[in-house]
């Protein structure tokens, strides 16, 4: 039976159905005490039928117990986030990381302890994101330092533009709701603390390994690179050395992960042949121990902990001489990861990461022996080949709703890339080992150099191949689940040969293609007006089924491309040089204007006023106009501009910049 196979199975599941059911419902306390009472009743009463070979009640209990714990500890995880009052005050806090250059700033999280008031202290809990203007004083902020800062704490609010990420929820993830403007005149106080936790420590080490790979001749985007793959530190990267990585479908070497556990451990294990015999196990602990150290020195990252812990669990069961289902040792690992932070599974990395590591552990053997090669070199390559397909499978759905786009070389890229990032994951650890012996880390950091600069070579070839990658391609929720389903049991019948429910995959069948074709009627049969909330210029698009005319000042508009993906919509675009230009869309009349006066409103007469450009006109003999039309003034308009008082109802006016994109159905 599945469960007794896989245990954790059953806990994992109701635990993960109780955190999404706590994103849109939160519990009352009643309600928790209420089932905690049911729970036990159930369980008491499941003891009459403990010599049953099934004990249903006992089951119905788990699942029961599994599934509000889920919902409280999520309940939990938000409530450890504060609400900050609006204005000017001062808090106390610990910096989290290291500061990451941005191109005027430097964003610094810090972890809030109290709010300072001439009456006291009030603790306060959760992050905030500090967007701080460059200065010297940055140089000698380090994680674990203690600081007094004055600031006015600003909600994270979503742009609003259609199906964007949804970046207010993320960072929520992580514990910050919150973000404010700073310089040095507002740091109260900076002490660096002596006694640091361990993750703090972990970071500093962090960065003093990249100060040693500079030391040692790396520099500029070979540094930037290095970084990347061999500590999951990717905020040294330039956008079109992701976008590289992206388009060649090798973005996870980047992310310290369970191909970095796999290449370090067998390394371990290689140099570590002598232990044989009784002393494997000394083996087995020693490169336990060495991932864990790995682990601490990549700053404790969740993608980093997700690996060590999978190769820790699936290597204890060596070590206790049991028989250990790797899914199972996974799935534990998940349940540890999701314990410690619920919000984790909605995490990219989390959900990207374990959907490929299950689909290797259930499918690699069987399509690797699908096919046989005499030659070593031919079988290692079809081990990578094999690898890469399942890895891919596993994660299609969730790389299209995600990213919306697909790596049509991926095989290719992975065959090549991955072995040469290998050699840079295993020399990037030996560069520091050596440090003390300059010689050898010198002769280690040139191989690590011309290594680094052959990968950014090989992804840069193969992101520039013809097709390299099918873009802006998408789906929805509802879509992408009935996928997943479908994915894995036609799979699983093609090459595990099972017998699975035909009514169960005909089922996800069937919703996967019910709700692509409700995406597409309701898409078809509906027209609406979006004015985008974009950074500083206008863009206006008017939807009519599948066809989106786009009309902007800005030869290319990033916001437009999600929306264009998820709803599979054919674009044109239409420039804006600042004239008023009226637009007819069903029975309303749109007018994208820079300049306006009442003979314009007069004899256009338009429904809706989209304000573009910085405004350059606003004539005073627009006052006295009856305008019932609505005012949008778009991200074009310069953030100074104010709006002459009476011509317009406060309620007749949107502002992008401040209510986010603005959306009316035609």
């Amino acid at each position: 039976m599945l469960i007794r196979e896989i245990p954790f199975l059953r806990l994992v599941l109701p635990l993960c159905a109780g955190i999404v059911c706590g994103l849109f419902y939160t519990p009352s306390d009643n309600l928790f005490i209420s089932a905690a009472i049911f729970v036990f009743l159930l369980f008491c009463a499941s003891l009459f039928f403990n010599k049953s070979l099934t004990n249903n009640l006992y089951g119905i209990s788990l699942t029961i117990t599994f599934f509000f714990t889920g919902a409280f500890l999520y309940r939990m995880e938000k409530d450890n986030i504060s609400i900050l009052e609006a204005g000017e005050a001062i808090y106390s806090g610990i910096l989290y990381d290291f500061p990451e250059e941005k191109e005027n700033t430097f964003s610094i999280v810090l972890k809030l302890c109290n709010r300072l008031n001439p009456e006291g202290t009030i603790p306060v809990k959760g992050s905030i994101l500090l967007y701080h203007k460059k200065g010297n004083d940055v140089s000698l902020y380090r994680p674990g330092d203690r600081m007094v800062i004055r600031c006015s704490p600003l909600e994270i609010m979503n742009r609003g533009n259609p199906y964007e990420f949804d970046y207010k929820f993320y960072m929520e993830n992580h514990g910050i709701k919150y973000y404010a403007f700073t310089d040095s005149s507002d740091v109260i106080r900076h002490t660096s603390s002596e006694h640091r936790k361990f993750i703090y420590k972990a970071r500093i080490i962090r960065e003093k390994i990249i100060a040693m790979y500079n030391a040692r001749g790396i520099t500029g985007e070979r540094l930037a690179l290095v970084s990347a793959i061999t500590l999951g530190q990717k905020s040294m990267l330039e956008q079109d050395q992701k976008q590289a990585f992206q388009k060649a479908g090798v973005m996870h070497i980047m992310a310290v992960s369970g191909l970095h556990a796999i290449i370090l451990s067998l390394f371990i294990f290689k140099i570590l042949f002598f232990f044989k015999g009784k002393l494997r196990i000394l083996r087995v602990l020693i490169t336990i121990l060495f991932l864990w150290m790995f682990a601490f020195v990549t700053g404790l990252t969740p993608s980093v902990m997700r690996a060590t812990l999978m190769f820790t669990f699936l290597q204890t069961g060596y070590l206790m001489k049991r028989p250990v289902n790797s899914v199972n040792s996974v799935l534990a690992s998940a349940f540890v990861i999701i314990i410690i932070r619920p919000s984790t599974i909605f995490d990219a990395g989390f959900l990207l990461s374990y959907s490929a590591v299950i689909y290797i552990i259930l499918f690699y053997r069987e399509l690797y022996l699908k096919i046989r090669f005499s030659s070593r070199i031919s079988d290692y390559i079809w081990q990578s080949v094999a690898v890469t397909i399942i890895a891919q499978l596993g994660t299609l759905p969730l790389t299209v709703i995600l990213f919306n786009r697909f790596p049509t070389w991926f095989i290719l890229s992975n065959v090549i890339i991955v072995p040469v990032s290998s050699m840079v994951i295993i020399t990037g650890c030996l560069v520091p080992l050596t440090f003390p012996l300059k010689f050898l880390s010198v002769f280690f950091a040139r191989i690590l150099g011309s290594l680094t600069g052959v990968t950014q070579y090989l992804t840069e070839k193969a992101s520039s191949l013809p097709l390299s990658s099918i873009e802006n391609i998408g789906m929805v929720t509802a879509q992408c689940i009935p996928l997943m389903i479908v994915t894995f049991l036609f799979t699983s019948m093609i090459l595990k040969k099972r017998s699975v429910s035909p009514i169960i995959a005909a089922f996800a069948l069937l919703l996967f293609i019910l709700a692509g074709t409700a995406r597409h009627i309701r898409t078809k049969t509906t027209a609406e007006l979006i004015v985008y909330n974009t950074t500083g210029y206008t863009t206006v698009g008017i939807r009519s089924g599948h066809t989106l005319k786009i009309f902007s000042d800005s030869l290319s508009s990033k916001e437009v491309n999600r929306h264009k993906a998820v709803l599979d919509l054919r674009e044109k675009t239409f420039p804006l040089n600042g004239d008023p230009r009226l637009i007819m869309a069903g029975n309303k009349r749109i007018l994208i204007t820079g300049t306006l006066n009442s003979q314009v409103l007069s004899k256009l007469r338009p429904d809706y006023i989209i304000l573009s450009g910085p405004v350059s006109s606003f004539a005073k003999d627009t006052g006295g106009t009856e305008n019932a039309a609505e005012l949008i003034l778009s991200s074009g308009v310069s953030p100074g501009f104010r709006l002459p008082a009476g011509i317009f109802s406060q309620d007749n006016v949107f502002i992008v910049r401040k209510n986010g994109a603005f959306h009316a159905g035609l």
